[in-house]
């Protein structure tokens, strides 16, 4: 058996004719940026979510990017403050904060879910510190009530990275709806996928919605009159044909989603295997990835590769011994760099059908 980490083709001919039809119809509008697909899919989304607004950028880190600059311009922010960021986290987490001149302050993660050890914050925060940004890593929600006190004891804003959890609860409430704002990644491999680069900010700051928006079209809300030194970041109306088709689905695949680790997570019995932790009640965790620990994480992969199952690192170096950030690789993570050595994906998506996650649950049963 052959079995893909992630097979994009077969999950977008799931609605291969209401997309077709939709990307004929926005083909033969003649109208490509800032259009009604736009506006429907924004209006959509915000509804789901269960924010005011939604602004449509063109990919995630801008979608961070552009919250963190709303906010130097609105005078919250300026150059030489501090955010708090996981350690672990996908590189854009960081890219944005410090594309702003702003400072990311580094907090380890919890070692067994892997999401930013909330009772680690407040020993990191200093005068100089303005906001947390939490990242529901691997579509996990890394958020709690400690989290929103600590955001109000200490007048910080809170900005989620929702770039893998959309479609997420934490008592009723989505993630991106959680925070001041939230990023979210519209990349294809996401649970809500384009095809090709998108992205979006959601907020309920009325302000902060319009500056973000000014800032994406040049830094203009009027045609030609430039009110910041803006940049160009847009969701185009084919993009946003086809998210919009593909919303409509995403509980019913979030829940398969759900279903799949479930069985990974009750017939997976390795003692060399580490499950992630799961946590009744509250959370309503969306798995866009799975991911297992393992002390011989390269030979796991190997076993897996041979019986045709592909698996991917998530993610094997952090951001703080990247070369970009030469600057911070002298410091010490611990638990961070042991992670990037143990965590392994497996395969999970809507598509994905029973037969093949019985064979995976076998084939990491069989590891010896």
């Amino acid at each position: 058996m052959e079995i893909k980490f992630l097979d994009l083709q077969k999950i977008n001919k799931l609605h291969q004719e209401e997309i077709e039809n939709n990307l004929l119809k926005t083909f033969r509008s003649g109208w490509y940026l800032q259009g009604i697909e736009t506006k429907n899919f924004e209006k959509n989304l915000a509804q789901y979510i269960g924010v005011k607004h939604i602004i449509g950028v063109a990919n995630g880190l801008d979608a961070l990017r552009l919250i963190i600059r709303a906010y130097i311009e609105l005078g919250i922010f300026q150059e030489g403050d501090e955010i708090i960021v996981p350690a672990n986290t996908y590189i854009a987490s960081v890219l944005a904060i410090t594309d702003n001149n702003l400072t990311p302050v580094f907090v380890e993660p919890d070692i067994n879910n892997q999401n930013i050890d909330i009772n680690k914050i407040e020993q990191h925060i200093t005068s100089r510190t303005k906001a947390i940004m939490t990242v529901h890593l691997y579509g996990k929600i890394a958020y709690n009530d400690k989290l929103s006190e600590i955001v109000k004891n200490h007048n910080l804003k809170l900005i989620e990275d929702n770039a893998q959890a959309i479609g997420a609860i934490y008592n009723g409430i989505k993630t991106g709806n959680l925070g001041d704002a939230s990023g979210f990644s519209f990349y294809p491999g996401k649970n809500l996928g384009a095809l090709g680069d998108g992205g979006a900010v959601s907020t309920n700051d009325d302000e902060l919605a319009a500056t973000i928006k000014a800032i994406a079209n040049y830094g203009s809300n009027e045609k030609y009159v430039n009110i910041y030194k803006g940049l160009n970041s847009r969701l185009d109306e084919i993009q946003a044909s086809v998210l919009d088709i593909k919303l409509k689905y995403i509980n019913q695949e979030n829940n398969r989603r759900r279903q799949i680790s479930e069985r990974y997570s009750n017939e997976i019995i390795n003692s060399k295997i580490i499950l992630p932790s799961t946590q009744e009640g509250d959370l309503e965790h969306v798995w866009h990835l799975y991911v297992i620990r393992s002390s011989e994480r390269d030979r796991l992969q190997k076993h897996l590769a041979d019986k045709g199952i592909q698996t991917l690192i998530h993610y094997p170096i952090p951001p703080h011994l990247q070369k970009c950030y030469s600057e911070y690789n002298q410091l010490k993570f611990p638990i961070t760099e042991q992670l990037s050595g143990e965590v392994l994906s497996l395969p999970i998506s809507p598509v994905l059908d029973e037969e093949s996650v019985t064979y995976i649950i076998d084939a990491m049963n069989s590891f010896e």
